[in-house]
């Protein structure tokens, strides 16, 4: 089989998984829509893709980070940092724009470290963003004084509090459009292209030309800035900053990735399966919620899901190789 065929196998076993796992999705609507009527309503669909926001845009970040052959355990707590910076900076004393480039700016630098670390110092992601980890999550409580930052203005609170035509959440906008700019880059453009280069061999990108330490530094400088903003929508949104929003974000991030197909190795997975994936998470925390299940269970479930998405994957490459 010549390196085309092999290839062309590939993409097509890649959107199957994601295909499947939208089958599983639409499967799980339609049996929580049976089994309780208030779960397929306008409001409670509006609510899913809400609560689905956060955790959406920061595995559409984590999703760069995989593809280059990584992850990155700091997002969680770079969110808490940003967002109680944020917080400080929209008790109505500067302009809005002001704390909105704060936390923007907090993520980049948080994912700056991480990417140098990781791609020039050649230490290990796991072992990097598992120490800015608690890092950043020490300079959020420094930050803070160890107390939720309350007394935002009416402005900053309506960036995520808002709604479109009275009805759509302005962060489920925000959402779709980063999720949707982030697919436009991995799939229309070079960087993207070499992003998937990289992560599916290394050696050979850098034979090709390629900068493999800047793909590799910049996929994580790029999962930090996104994690800055979702910190500050998340401030937003709860109308608060505190240093321990955020903690276990990480977790669910890529967990989101995992069940949309991306795959650990790096080089291998669909931007829209980050979206899937993401929505998978948010049903079943919702229709369990509504069936009044035990939450516990719901961290259960999440994990078994997880554990089934990498067992996929694993399967998949060992036959393929």
């Amino acid at each position: 089989m010549n390196q085309l065929a092999v290839k062309q196998k590939k993409l097509h076993l890649g959107a199957f998984k994601e295909l499947v796992m939208l089958g599983v999705l639409i499967l799980m609507f339609i049996v929580l829509s049976i089994l309780s009527p208030a779960f397929a309503t306008k409001g409670n669909i509006i609510n899913i893709f809400k609560q689905t926001a956060i955790n959406g845009i920061l595995a559409t970040g984590m999703a760069c980070a995989i593809l280059v052959g990584g992850f990155d355990l700091s997002v969680g707590s770079t969110v808490g940092l940003a967002g109680v910076i944020a917080a400080l900076l929209a008790q109505g004393q500067y302009p809005i724009i002001v704390p909105i480039a704060a936390a923007i700016l907090t993520g980049l630098l948080a994912g700056l470290l991480n990417g140098v670390a990781i791609a020039y110092l050649k230490i290990p992601a796991f072992v990097v963003t598992l120490g800015t980890q608690s890092i950043i999550r020490g300079l959020a409580y420094l930050a803070s004084g160890g107390r939720p930052v309350f007394g935002v203005t009416k402005a900053y609170e309506y960036i995520a509090g808002g709604k479109l035509f009275d009805t759509i959440p302005l962060l489920v906008i925000y959402y779709l459009a980063i999720a949707l700019l982030i697919g436009f880059v991995l799939t229309k453009t070079v960087y993207g292209r070499r992003i998937y280069a990289v992560g599916g061999n290394d050696q050979a990108a850098s034979v090709s030309g390629i900068n493999v330490k800047f793909i590799k530094a910049s996929a994580y400088v790029l999962c930090g800035l996104i994690a800055g903003i979702a910190g500050m929508l998340l401030t937003s949104r709860t109308v608060s900053g505190s240093p321990i929003t955020g903690e276990g974000y990480e977790l669910d991030a890529i967990a989101a990735c995992v069940i949309g197909g991306f795959s650990m190795d790096g080089g291998s997975g669909k931007w829209y399966g980050m979206i899937i994936g993401a929505l998978v998470l948010s049903v079943i925390s919702n229709g369990l919620d509504i069936l009044n299940v035990n939450s516990y269970y719901q961290l259960i479930i999440k994990g078994v899901i997880v554990i089934l998405a990498v067992f996929v994957d694993v399967r998949g490459r060992s036959k393929r190789n």
